[in-house]
């Protein structure tokens, strides 16, 4: 009988990690409209571009040096560079990445999330940031969607709004980094990504009806929550133990980075 509930706790715990974690994925589309990703992606896009690219490069040399394994190097970078859990979430699969690397790139990244709120706005009023200046930093700097409007909020209406859309635009990330690191590994290809890019088309046509939105974002939040508990039921204590403080040190470093980076090509660009 313990062998089968065994059995059964893993065939949940399975569902979870898979079908539900892509299905989160494809629900986080309902929030993106592709009219606001041309009006605002373009001017912000070098913006973006430039701090992803800083994150992972970093996240690829400052790991090797640091001695992190690629997989757990790689979903931090990501997890920094694009949008937090989500973006760990979706690489999950095609990395075929342990439960304790996931365990512990997300608890890295959620304990950066709270710094980014506690820190940001009064670095903002330090510099004389306006709001959308503002905006677009928390847009590109911080990690979760949920982290990115405490902190924009606490700022200003206008920043809230501008740092969500940039936000919303450097989800789609997710998609082209995805299908890099899909490329040769046997993982299943990711066809939730192409289901995301048909539900933000949908919204962006009128098809989500906005009563639903909040609904379907909660949903995505709930999916999202499941899946990554999921993932510390099944994470290898021992293996976050084996590992050490050397990939928190690792977040650091890509937190601060890409902030700096964010400020730098704002003040390079005239965004």
């Amino acid at each position: 009988m313990g062998g089968v509930r065994a059995m059964r706790r893993e065939s949940v715990l399975a569902v979870a990690k898979g079908p539900v974690l892509r299905f989160s994925i494809v629900l986080l589309g309902a929030q993106l409209s592709l009219g606001e990703v041309a009006s605002v992606g373009v001017g912000s896009l070098p913006v973006m571009l430039g701090t992803l690219g800083v994150c992972l490069l970093l996240a690829w040399l400052v790991g090797r040096q640091l001695g992190i394994s690629g997989d757990l190097r790689t979903l931090i970078g990501v997890g920094t560079g694009i949008c937090g859990a989500s973006a760990i979430a979706a690489v999950t699969p095609a990395l075929r990445a342990r439960s304790s690397d996931v365990a512990y790139a997300v608890s890295t990244i959620f304990f950066f999330n709270v710094a980014a709120v506690l820190v940001f706005p009064g670095l903002g009023h330090l510099l004389g940031l306006d709001q959308r200046a503002f905006g677009l930093f928390a847009g590109t700097a911080v990690n979760d969607t949920s982290a990115v409007v405490a902190a924009a909020a606490s700022y200003g209406p206008v920043a809230a709004q501008h740092a969500v859309v940039v936000k919303l635009v450097r989800t789609l990330m997710i998609v082209p980094v995805t299908l890099v690191l899909s490329k040769g590994t046997n993982a299943p290809k990711p066809w939730f990504l192409g289901a995301f890019l048909l539900v933000a088309a949908a919204h962006t046509l009128g098809l989500v009806p906005d009563g639903l939105q909040p609904f379907l974002h909660r949903l995505a939040l709930l999916c999202v929550a499941v899946a990554l508990a999921a993932v510390g039921l099944s994470t290898d204590v021992a293996g976050l133990r084996r590992a050490g403080a050397r990939p928190l040190l690792l977040g650091l470093i890509l937190w601060i980075a890409v902030g700096a980076a964010s400020l730098g090509l704002q003040r390079l660009t005239g965004v």
